[in-house]
């Protein structure tokens, strides 16, 4: 399965990992530019639109545990397929969240730090201390 790695490796490269501030900036300005004002839409119709695109990632999961992706292109094109899937959850993610003015990077280091903590682990995420 590395040949799909490989590939999509060579594509980020020169590119900066991205930021959830970048994300969020380009996110609701296509969102309101291509779809809909963000805010047509309720919580529960994102966080809908967030689970169905969870539930797709799920199927092809499913598809890999139980083995019908049998060869090394096959299971090529079903990371490629999860891949897409899981950055359309990231994506809804975000605009539930710009929906509601919630800050998604900082309520992912809140909670990662708190599981860290509740697991006592060693690894967190830095937070500003009035956090």
């Amino acid at each position: 399965m590395s040949d799909i790695h490989d590939v999509l490796d060579d594509r980020a490269q020169g590119l900066d990992p991205l930021q959830f501030k970048e994300l969020r900036a380009v996110n609701v300005q296509r969102c309101e530019e291509a779809f809909r004002p963000l805010n047509a839409w309720s919580p529960a119709e994102w966080s809908n639109a967030m689970a169905g695109e969870c539930g797709e990632a799920c199927n092809i999961t499913k598809k890999m545990l139980r083995g019908d992706y049998p060869d090394r292109f096959a299971q090529a094109d079903a990371l490629r397929a999860l891949g897409k899937e899981l950055a359309d959850v990231v994506t809804y993610a975000d605009l539930l969240a710009a929906s509601l003015g919630i800050d998604l990077g900082l309520y992912i280091r809140l909670k990662f730090n708190e599981v860290s903590r509740r697991r006592k682990a060693t690894v967190f995420l830095p937070v500003a201390p009035d956090s």
